[in-house]
């Protein structure tokens, strides 16, 4: 198993998501704005602020086994927390592409894609450990 480069990946999921949930909780009514006209026009536009809830708690819950998984290599070499924090966050990705595509806003659907391949790369790594 790849150590460091999962822990980086780890650390990478952790900030991405950590701050990503912060963001949401400190401008929720700004996010909510915002996310109201970007999905205007699709069929989840009566849902935003239930969507936003769901994505918020699902970056909450993958940033903190994130940060449990580095914790749970560096003390006893496991490999639990980092395969659900790999798991949690390609779902949360998953659900932000979706969001994105229904949104037609192609390119935040691109810049997803981004932060999926480290993603699968961490799930590949993990599973073939």
């Amino acid at each position: 198993m790849p150590q460091p480069a999962i822990i980086i990946i780890l650390a990478f999921l952790a900030i991405t998501f950590i701050q990503s949930g912060y963001d949401k909780v400190t401008d929720w009514k700004g996010n909510l704005e915002w996310l109201k006209g970007h999905f205007s026009k699709t069929v989840i536009k009566n849902m935003v602020p239930q969507s936003l809830m769901l994505i918020l708690v699902l970056e909450v819950i993958s940033g903190a086994f994130a940060v449990i998984g580095i914790i749970e290599i560096l003390v006893n070499e496991g490999s639990e927390f980092p395969m659900l924090a790999g798991i949690l966050s390609a779902i949360t990705l998953l659900f932000l592409l979706l969001g994105q595509r229904m949104a037609k806003d192609y390119d935040g659907a691109r810049t997803i894609v981004i932060y999926f391949i480290p993603t699968v790369l961490l799930l590949h790594w993990l599973h073939t450990a």
